[in-house]
């Protein structure tokens, strides 16, 4: 990306409304790419995730090692994984980034998502299995409505964590904000720049979490009902 310089703004203020108005496209630009990012991220994840949850519910003896296996994966440090996978899929492509940010989020989604299927009270699925559902039904039906919660409580956390890696792919310039924040550390350490990325990145957390949390609330009535 390419900024209007202010290496020689004497002053070099944390904020200027200066710098965001003349760099408004740029800006707009980096925080689509960020919650683009994110957006997809996530959604790829719990498409993995959800699936890899029912499996470990299903057959208990996977669950120690899909657990195992994400966890490993959820531990290897951001820089160190997104170098290894960018000489194989491209070292500027956006592709590296959304693969290391899948594997970052899998285990959050995932524990989550089987704690909620394990907390389906045994009644109700045994009241299920005498009304004739299969395995399937039963998961469709039963199961994972009642694990909404937990599911839900994964993709919030996956969400936010996501957000904050985003940053990471700044090193090959496909970073969203991460851009900005790393452009105004070379750019003779320019506040306001490095302070735009960071409120826009806190604040675009804040509020897909605020988004998550009402769609919780919305589709698990029952919850709230007994929370009162």
């Amino acid at each position: 990306m390419s900024f209007q310089s202010y290496r020689d703004d004497p002053g070099n203020p944390w904020f200027s409304w200066q710098y965001v108005r003349d760099n408004s496209d740029t800006i707009a630009e980096a925080l689509r790419e960020h919650a683009t990012l994110t957006a997809e991220a996530v959604v790829i994840a719990a498409l993995v995730a959800v699936p890899l949850a029912v499996v470990a519910y299903w057959i208990r003896p996977l669950t120690g090692p899909i657990l195992a296996l994400s966890g490993v994966l959820y531990t290897i440090p951001s820089l160190a994984l997104l170098a290894f996978i960018a000489p194989y899929v491209g070292t500027t492509r956006t592709t590296s980034v959304l693969i290391a940010l899948v594997l970052y989020a899998l285990l959050l989604i995932v524990r989550n998502t089987l704690a909620g299927l394990n907390q389906v009270p045994a009644e109700v699925r045994d009241a299920a299995q005498g009304m004739g559902y299969g395995r399937f039904g039963r998961l469709l039906r039963i199961d994972l409505p009642l694990a909404l919660p937990g599911i839900l409580t994964g993709l919030r956390l996956a969400t936010v964590s996501t957000v904050a890696l985003v940053t990471v792919g700044a090193l090959i310039g496909k970073g969203g904000l991460g851009d900005l924040i790393l452009g105004g550390f070379r750019n003779n350490f320019y506040r306001a720049e490095i302070v735009t990325g960071t409120v826009l990145c806190v604040a675009l957390a804040l509020v897909l979490d605020l988004l998550l949390a009402t769609a919780g609330r919305l589709l698990t009535p029952w919850a709230r009902r007994r929370a009162s």
